[in-house]
């Protein structure tokens, strides 16, 4: 199983830096591309994608969301910060191990 990133150029290249394989993907048409794509690569067990691209096409996120049960999509923010009303990854991890300060 492996994880699968779908950004901006620079949230892509930071992550293939890490050894993590993805798409730079800009307009609504790209983003379902790489979506379906990584659907349908067997081995992508987690997908990543940015809030900012995952807003541009939320309908769709939403259907795979609550339609499939694997692969797992995971949104996070991009270079810009996270959008308005949503926290940090930082925040993100803290809530999901029960940390709180």
């Amino acid at each position: 199983m492996r994880f699968h990133v779908i950004g901006d150029e620079d949230t892509v290249l930071g992550f293939r830096l890490v050894g993590v394989e993805g798409e730079v993907a800009e307009t609504p048409e790209e983003i379902l591309f790489a979506l379906k794509k990584a659907f349908q690569t067997d081995d992508v067990g987690i997908i990543i994608i940015t809030e900012r691209l995952a807003e541009r096409v939320r309908a769709d996120v939403e259907k795979y969301l609550y339609k499939t049960t694997f692969p797992l999509i995971i949104e996070i923010p991009d270079a810009q910060g996270p959008l308005e009303g949503r926290g940090t990854v930082r925040d993100m991890i803290r809530a999901a191990v029960g940390v709180h300060l």
